[in-house]
């Protein structure tokens, strides 16, 4: 007999392999609320001194301007399609602008529509302290739907729309001719005040947000998006 042969070899116990969990499941399921988490979004990205004065005037003249996180996103459709020139309906006091223009060419022009010369009054001086040259904004003072008729065709990268929304319709359309192929749409107060997921919604501004997000998605001309930040945006790339 040899020794080899009288030599045991221990058994192993065996284990039982659990399956491994998704960090991010984990996280998502630690109980950690949405609207915690909205609230992080939200401050991810801070706003300066110029920013957080605008945003103050805004709410002095009844304004509410598009959120940190909302404003954050249109820097980054901006910057994504190396945008030079923009078209801006609604001015209000320039918080939308200054992001917009953060996030374009140093040589973009931000084309920017409202119907209150006073908010526009105050738009200006923020866009100055900003730091960006009188040159590139173009401050257009009326109503959006006489105005876009006189803008060029295809001259646009980015429009973004932050309206009543009984207009969103007839500014999607006009989105869709002055924007080039490739150029996106931004459209702001999509989740209209929370209710757009409610059925038992039927007051007229969710139904007109809900037809015009709709009409963008089933398009042919549009590929979409629906980011829940701020009030909602919905953003569209023109095919």
């Amino acid at each position: 007999m040899t020794v080899a042969s009288t030599l045991t070899v221990p058994t192993r116990p065996r284990t039982t392999h659990r399956p491994r969990r998704c960090p991010i499941a984990t996280v998502a399921g630690s109980g950690s609320s949405t609207a915690q988490a909205q609230q992080f979004a939200e401050s991810y990205v801070t706003e300066d001194l110029v920013l957080r004065t605008a945003r103050s005037l805004a709410r002095e003249v009844g304004l509410d301007a598009v959120t940190p996180g909302a404003g954050a996103a249109l820097r980054l459709l901006a910057a994504a399609g190396n945008a030079r020139a923009v078209v801006e309906i609604g001015t209000g006091t320039g918080v939308s602008g200054v992001w917009l223009l953060r996030g374009m060419r140093a040589d973009g022009v931000l084309t920017t529509i409202d119907v209150e010369v006073e908010h526009q009054r105050i738009a200006r001086r923020i866009f100055a302290e900003a730091g960006f040259a009188a040159g590139r904004t173009r401050i257009i003072t009326g109503r959006a739907l006489d105005v876009l008729p006189r803008l060029a065709d295809g001259a646009y990268d980015l429009v973004f729309v932050d309206a009543e929304a009984t207009g969103f319709h007839a500014c999607v359309e006009a989105a869709l001719r002055l924007l080039r192929p490739g150029g996106v749409l931004a459209l702001n107060g999509v989740l209209a005040g929370g209710r757009i997921g409610d059925p038992a919604a039927r007051d007229a501004e969710t139904v007109t947000v809900r037809e015009t997000i709709k009409a963008v998605r089933e398009s042919e001309h549009w590929i979409p998006a629906l980011l829940p930040v701020g009030h909602g945006v919905l953003a569209a790339v023109k095919c």
